[in-house]
Parts: structure tokens; C-alpha cells; sequence
């Protein structure tokens, strides 16, 4: 990775450091996901982080769905629950944010390295 796209990287990417194959990997499989998590108007309560966290741990790779019409606002809110969760962003296009954890004990998505 260059140091441009270091810095081009945003910051809730730094609690779990993917590689650009990885995130490759993973943005395929994310593809096909329907959305688990619908974040409302009302933005992150201890509800959704809490349903997030379950989907996280039953899933490992998870869809969610922002009605936040401000970009600032879905960036902030999806930078807040990925470092609540633990867990990294795969990626972001509109409304719609792709999250990964792998579950320690035995992974359904075995990452490339």
C-alpha cells in the first residue's frame, strides 16, 4: 500500500487493518448481502449497537443501511459504530456500509493474505 493511500484511508480503519486484497475479497462477498441493520433518524442507539454487535458475532460480514441525509453524519455515525464494535469497514457507497469482524474462534470468511 502507498503512503498516499494510507492517507487516503479513513480513520475508523485503524482498529482492524485490512489490506486492499482483503477488502477486495471481502467487498465480493458482501456484494450478494442483503442490509441486517437499518440505522433510522434517530442514529445510534444502544438498540442498533446492540443488534449490530449479535449481527456482527452471528455473521461476521453485515450490510447496514443509513437514513442520515448528511454524508458528515453517516461518515461520523459509521466511524462510531465501527469503533464500538470492534470492527472494520469494508465499504461505503450512499447509504449503505458494509461492516466485517471475524469471529476468533472459527471464521467463515478465511481472509487471502
Amino acid at each position: 500500500m502507498t503512503a498516499s493511500a494510507r492517507l487516503r484511508r479513513p480513520a475508523y480503519h485503524i482498529a482492524m487493518q485490512l489490506t486492499d486484497k482483503q477488502l477486495r475479497f471481502l467487498r465480493g462477498r458482501a456484494h450478494a448481502l442483503k442490509p441486517v441493520i437499518q440505522v433510522g433518524n434517530k442514529g445510534l442507539t444502544a438498540g442498533v449497537l446492540g443488534e449490530t454487535r449479535r449481527a456482527l458475532a452471528d455473521h461476521e460480514l453485515i450490510k447496514l443501511r443509513f437514513q442520515a441525509a448528511d454524508r458528515a453524519a453517516r461518515d461520523a455515525l459509521l466511524a462510531e459504530l465501527a469503533r464500538d464494535t470492534g470492527s472494520a469497514l469494508v465499504t461505503r457507497i450512499g447509504h449503505v456500509a458494509v461492516l466485517f469482524k471475524p469471529n476468533t474462534r472459527l471464521s467463515k470468511f478465511p481472509l487471502p493474505d
